[in-house]
């Protein structure tokens, strides 16, 4: 399992460990326009899936502002957030906060994502939610990268992110 921790603690991840050049499990999320979205929902579209904690943090806040901006200068790229959050309040955040471009999804009904992509966290504090990883997925579904960020409470590298993108 990746090694993450919340603010220098370390935090308990289960699911199975991702690694480029695997082929993408599959997953089904919620939309905030309450339909789901599904790994086939992207296929021929290389996606961008980026889990994080919940969209009403400042880091989760400031990520999916960032890759909202980021879609504007890829249209063939697809940008999917997914957190523990419901789909309401997900639209809600996106109203306030202009974000039109990133596709916001939520976990929570099963856990499917968590579990499939390695970010589900079992215990403490962020019990149940999702640690920050992001991960790119070629239009054929192979998994071109990943990044479980170590540190939660951070960013992830935008510039590999983007860089994999090629």
């Amino acid at each position: 399992m990746p090694k993450v921790t919340l603010k220098g603690d370390p935090v308990t991840v289960t699911g199975t460990e991702l690694k480029a050049g695997q082929k993408a499990p599959d997953f089904k999320l919620q939309k905030n326009d309450m339909s789901d979205y599904t790994l086939a929902s992207g296929k021929g579209k290389v996606r961008i899936l980026a889990a994080m904690p919940s969209l009403d943090t400042g880091v989760c806040d400031a990520e999916t502002r960032r890759f909202n901006q980021e879609a504007a200068k890829l249209p063939n790229v697809e940008i999917v957030g997914v957190s523990m959050d419901l789909p309401m309040a997900q639209k809600r955040w996106c109203g306030a906060a202009g974000v039109d471009k990133v596709i916001t999804t939520s976990d929570h009904r099963d856990a499917s994502f968590g579990k499939a992509y390695g970010c589900l966290v079992a215990g403490g504090p962020l019990d149940r939610f999702l640690c920050r990883a992001v991960f790119v997925i070629g239009p054929e579904n192979e998994i071109r990268h990943v990044q479980y960020v170590p540190e939660i409470s951070q960013e992830p590298d935008y510039a590999k992110v983007l860089a994999a993108l090629k």
